[in-house]
């Protein structure tokens, strides 16, 4: 009966730190429950970005001189030197080439001995004149005899007036025998070789001047408009981070029969040393008058009878309907002009599912 009597105790004794240890075990579990939070709901983003409505276009092209001048000699003869090379840098009046001297030489001394020539006779003519109109005034002679006394002297001043000029003019012809460079530049073909015969006015040298650079471009027909009214910018391929102004100075007035487009010279009034000749450029067109738009997908666009809106996320997960401006709708996006910030995420995909007052997760794809 004793026995029986501790043995009643200590199952009641047993069983109490039994229930203890359980409650206590789930009231630890209970305050891990509510401390761990409830897994936010997966959300596919997109970012807005606004760019132009008309999107640039970019065009390869070559850096080019805007004046570069075919040279050569203003009179016929034989090449005796050639003093300058490719790539060379010329200043004014430095010489380029020069001809073979003897014959021009010879047709100078011509030039002077009839000039020499006709100062005596004109002597001679003045002074048969002077006699004839001091014996025409004394009675002594007729006027026939003056009249021709006045005609041989004009034909004699006519003369000399004529050997006068045919020296300058070889005098000059003298002097082109050394062709000169007119401007600063720098020298891009030589076309001519010692010992060969040129004729007047073929291309000896060619020289472009550093006055002012530019960028030649094909444009495309569709695009004629845009390069005469739009924006244009140029950037180098050895050195893409930098921009040149472009400025249209002319276009074709038609296109290339082979490849149907337009060839434009633009103007690059800012191009610095880093701007060499035959440089491969890239232009860029934009639309001066084009607005800026962002485009999302067309399952972002949230609407229950009322405005256009977008779910946006902060970096909390929480989201909030934010009323846009929807400039137009295409099959498969949406085209906003504004309501959103630049660089904003907006939910993408499941907007009729959300609750403003539920927290998001952002992640990269959707697995079910």
């Amino acid at each position: 009966m004793f026995a029986r009597s501790i043995f009643a105790s200590y199952y009641r004794l047993l069983t109490g730190a039994s229930l203890a240890f359980a409650v206590f075990a789930l009231a630890g579990c209970n305050e891990k429950a509510a401390e761990a939070p409830a897994p936010g709901r997966p959300v596919l983003v997109a970012t807005v970005h606004y760019a132009a409505e008309t999107p640039e276009r970019s065009f390869v092209g070559t850096i080019r001189p805007r004046i570069e001048t075919d040279m050569g000699f203003r009179v016929p003869g034989k090449v005796a030197r050639r003093l300058v090379e490719v790539g060379q840098t010329v200043d004014v009046g430095q010489p380029l080439a020069t001809l073979d001297e003897v014959d021009l030489k010879l047709q100078a001394e011509q030039a002077e001995a009839e000039f020499r020539a006709a100062t005596g006779v004109l002597a001679q003519a003045s002074a048969s004149e002077q006699r004839a109109k001091d014996l025409r005034a004394k009675g002594w002679t007729t006027d026939a005899q003056m009249d021709q006394s006045r005609a041989a002297a004009d034909e004699a001043r006519a003369r000399y007036n004529r050997a006068e000029r045919q020296v300058e003019l070889t005098r000059n012809s003298l002097s082109y025998a050394t062709l000169v460079a007119d401007t600063r530049g720098v020298v891009t073909a030589t076309l001519i070789e010692p010992g060969q015969v040129v004729a007047s006015g073929q291309t000896a040298v060619r020289v472009a001047r550093f006055a002012e650079k530019e960028a030649v471009v094909a444009i495309p027909e569709t695009l004629v408009g845009r390069a005469k009214s739009g924006t244009a910018s140029v950037t180098l391929w050895s050195d893409a981070e930098k921009k040149y102004t472009a400025r249209l100075r002319e276009i074709a007035p038609s296109a290339d029969p082979a490849t149907r487009t337009y060839l434009a010279k633009f103007s690059l009034p800012e191009a610095d040393d880093k701007v060499s000749l035959g440089m491969t450029a890239t232009l860029t067109l934009a639309d001066a008058a084009s607005e800026r738009v962002a485009k999302l997908p067309l399952s972002a666009l949230f609407s229950q009878g009322g405005n256009p809106s977008l779910y946006i996320v902060d970096d909390a997960g929480a989201v909030k309907l934010q009323p846009v401006a929807v400039k137009s709708y295409e099959s498969n996006a949406v085209v906003i002009s504004g309501g959103v910030n630049e660089g904003a995420k907006v939910v993408a995909l499941g907007v009729q599912k959300l609750d403003p007052a539920q927290k998001v997760r952002v992640v990269s794809a959707l697995s079910f």
